[in-house]
């Protein structure tokens, strides 16, 4: 039978990957049995591309990726920035400077390929320390980071496709509501829980760390992925899309059929057409057998 659909979107944590944030063998053999029947798989992750280059090659991905939450599409084979959305100056300075008065170093994410760096981290004048999530994420990931005690010494800014920090998911919470009310309608601000991280740094406090974003208003996944449905001739219709998390949510709503992960929150399953298993269980394979047989 023809196959209704041209491209599948595809979430990394919480949906690709597993509980010990690995590509299993059942979800790699359904990822190459989408290629093999004529999709484009397309992997769009809030991870930076050296964040997930390793999975990347795991899956052996040839197609352009969208990275940093949709902020950077690029060639996982050259590393190449193919588009970025850039964060307004103005917009930067003001995250940066409220994270900093709430006692958080700001993560400003770079476009690698024009910083030559992945990270600039703006500690301010008492040199703020780093969480022990993000230091440990850092070391293992192999990202390249430089410190600074303000953005008068970013010789980059502007490279910068995002601002971030990581703390306590009620601190998160409140920053967020801060930077969201000064910056609605220019950005795009949202938080989530750290996924990734070892058990002894995964909790402060007893309470979960959380992950705070801001974006351009225009940086979603889905704004990437359409740019690339656009140069290939796809419309949305015929666009397959799983995901579990709240940056999922925009490709989830405007892809022809949106899967919900088992584990996905209430956002994306409120918009998804259909619910797979979780991500413990190969939801992504369960999920593409679905789709290949014809059956969603």
């Amino acid at each position: 039978m023809p196959r209704r659909y041209d491209l599948l979107a595809l979430d990394l944590d919480g949906t690709l990957l597993d509980a010990r944030s690995e590509v299993s063998p059942r979800n790699a053999a359904a990822v190459a049995a989408a290629r093999a029947a004529g999709l484009r798989v397309v992997i769009c992750t809030g991870r930076g591309l050296v964040e997930c280059r390793h999975i990347l090659q795991r899956i052996d991905q040839r197609d352009p990726v969208v990275v940093a939450g949709g902020s950077i599409i690029a060639d996982p084979v050259s590393s190449r920035t193919i588009h970025r959305f850039g964060v307004d100056l103005a917009l930067v300075a003001h995250a940066v400077e409220r994270l900093v008065a709430h006692d958080h170093p700001a993560l400003v994410l770079k476009d690698p390929c024009e910083a030559g760096y992945d990270y600039l981290v703006v500690d301010g004048p008492s040199r703020l320390p780093l969480d022990p999530v993000t230091l440990w994420w850092f070391d293992a990931m192999n990202v390249r980071v430089r410190f600074a005690r303000s953005l008068d010494d970013d010789e980059h800014p502007e490279h910068t496709v995002r601002v971030g920090a990581c703390g306590r998911a009620g601190a998160m919470a409140s920053i967020r509501a801060d930077l969201a009310a000064a910056c609605e309608g220019r950005a795009c601000v949202h938080h989530f829980p750290a996924v990734v991280a070892p058990e002894h740094a995964s909790r402060a406090g007893g309470e979960t760390l959380h992950v705070l974003e801001l974006f351009d208003i225009g940086a979603t996944k889905w704004s990437a992925v359409s740019r690339l449905m656009a140069g290939w001739g796809i419309e949305p219709a015929r666009v397959a899309a799983i995901g579990d998390e709240i940056n999922d949510e925009s490709m989830i709503r405007g892809a022809g059929l949106g899967v919900a992960m088992g584990n996905a929150v209430p956002i994306v399953r409120e918009h998804a057409a259909r619910t797979t298993l979780p991500n413990t269980q190969d939801g992504v394979a369960h999920a593409i057998d679905q789709i290949l047989s014809g059956a969603w």
